[in-house]
Parts: structure tokens; sequence; C-alpha cells
């Protein structure tokens, strides 16, 4: 029986959420609308996937072995589209570019401008993406490259340094310690920090509340679960958590949204911004600007001072 990409999504996220309500915030649907093609997907298939109860919803014995299925068929229909999508733009010259935060023409201008200038008939098209979810080859399956802090290594993906940038921290501006110049660990290990969406990859999620350096999860999260970088602004603007962010990202933030500090975090590794992109992409622009991230990177290890952080350049 064919499927429809739509209804094994659901049917997945569904699974992963444990709730429809979850679900259905997620994929920015109506719940009732969300509830009905789940079960018009069992009346199809003729089998119940899912148990109803008063907490939310679980796997039964027969959904649990769809479940598997399901996952295997959708990343094959990911794989597809994303190979058609990349292709389709190769032929026009155009270059999806996925970011998250502030926009690559921000924090990273001379990357982005250096490949305009030398590539003045190709269109570069931006798109705001979630924090990395899921394996990272499906996470870039909409875009030709994603320009962000390191996501979690995938044989399918590869990775090219852009640059090391310092960790600071962003906090409300009525916070005992937001008149500091700078901080340290030590300073906010115990505060309570931005909550994210399970999802999120957990490398990810480890990085920006310092897990790295705690050795386990904050003790105090936000109630609300960032997935996007619009719901990690909601948190800092209700002033219910703190985070870290690369620098440069942390003072936009600072100086876009009212009643929150960016300081710097002085003994902490810093962030590791890099450009990743399936290694399945047939889109030839992708090398080309590759190329200048690491001819860039390079050039920033040899003529900066701080040559030691910089580093070489990384594969994934």
């Amino acid at each position: 029986m064919p499927f429809k990409r739509g209804q094994l999504q659901y049917f997945v996220t569904v699974a992963e959420e444990g709730q429809m309500t979850r679900a259905a915030r997620r994929m920015h649907l109506a719940q009732p609308a969300l509830s009905q093609a789940i079960a018009q997907l069992e009346a199809e298939l003729g089998i119940e996937l899912l148990h109803r109860h008063a907490r939310g919803v679980s796997l039964t014995a027969a959904g649990e072995v769809f479940l598997a299925k399901a996952r295997v068929a959708l990343a094959a229909d990911i794989d597809a589209t994303a190979t058609a999508q990349s292709l389709a733009r190769a032929a026009t010259g155009t270059i999806e570019i996925g970011y998250i935060g502030p926009p690559p023409a921000i924090t990273a201008p001379g990357l982005f401008m250096g490949f305009g200038d030398s590539h003045p008939d190709v269109e570069l098209r931006y798109r705001e993406m979630p924090f990395p979810s899921g394996a990272t080859a499906s996470w870039l399956a909409d875009v030709d490259v994603a320009v962000c802090h390191r996501p979690m290594p995938d044989r399918q993906v590869g990775q090219q340094r852009v640059r090391f940038e310092r960790r600071a921290v962003v906090m409300p501006e009525a916070h005992p310690l937001a008149a500091s110049e700078q901080l340290t660990v030590a300073d906010i290990i115990d505060e309570r920090f931005v909550g994210y969406h399970q999802a999120v990859q957990p490398a990810w999620v480890a990085f920006h509340g310092l897990d790295d350096i705690r050795g386990a999860p904050p003790r105090a999260l936000s109630r609300n679960r960032a997935l996007l970088p619009s719901e990690m602004l909601v948190t800092f603007a209700s002033q219910r958590g703190i985070a870290t962010l690369p620098a440069g990202d942390a003072m936009v933030v600072a100086s876009v949204l009212r009643g929150v500090v960016a300081i710097p975090l002085r003994d902490a590794e810093p962030f590791e911004i890099t450009l990743s992109w399936r290694r399945d992409n047939h889109n030839p622009l992708v090398q080309g600007l590759v190329a200048l991230a690491a001819n860039l990177e390079q050039l920033h290890h040899h003529c900066s001072p701080d040559g030691a952080v910089a580093g070489a350049v990384g594969e994934g």
C-alpha cells in the first residue's frame, strides 16, 4: 500500500512525542487534523497503531513494528526528495543556505560576501532552520549547506570549520550577575538554563547548557522546550532561563531583545562554527563554498594571534 510522506511523518512524530497535543504543536498543525490523519492511516492499514489514554498515546505491538519500517521509508523518501531538490537548484544556479540564529550575512559576512563576489550569477537563498534533530543528514535534507555550531557527526555528512567562537551568556538584565564584564563557568553552572525539545541532538543541548563541563544536565530548566531559535528567544524574553551562545549570536540577541544582556564566558571551550552538507549533494556550488571556507579558515589560522584556537580544517 502506498503511503503519503505526510502520513508517515505524522505517525513518527506522534510516536516520538507520546502525545497528540505536543506532536501537533511541533508540526504546526491543529490537533483535530492530526488526530484525523492518524485515524485515517490506521483505517487504511486495518490495524491499531496507538493506544489512546489520559496521559497521551503509546504504541501498540503493531505500532512498534510499523514505526521501525515507517522511519526507514520516511528516510528514503527524504533522501530522494533532497537529491531532486539539489539537482534542481544546481540547474538554476541556486544554493540554499540553512542557518540557526542570526543570518549568515551577520555572523559570517566575509564568507558569503566573498562567495557572492566570485559567483555573481549565483543566487544565494537563506533559510532559518530548527535546532539539529535526529540524524544530521535528514536534518539537512531541505538545504544545500548549513552554517551553525557543529551538529552531530554523521558519515553521510561533510563538515568544514568556518571558525571557533567563544561562548557568551545570555541572561535577564535584572539578574544579579548582569552587570559583570565577564563570567566564569563557576558563576553560572547552577543557574536555570533554557530547556530544549527532546528531539534536539543531545550533544547540541549539552554544549549550550554546559553539560560538557558539569557532566550532567542543569539542575533547573525552563518549562518550555525550545525546538526553534524563536522559541529560545521567548524564554529569554520571559526571563525564565539562560543559555550559552556563540558570542556573535549572543550580541545580536541582546541588541534586538529588550531586557537581556550578553556577557563573555571566560573559561569554557569555544563553539565550533561549521559548514555542514550531505555528501550526496549534487549541487557543485556547495564545493565552491566549502573550498572558500577552507581557504578563509586557513588564512585566519596563519594571520590571527589566536591561531592556536583556530586549528586546522576538520571533517565529520
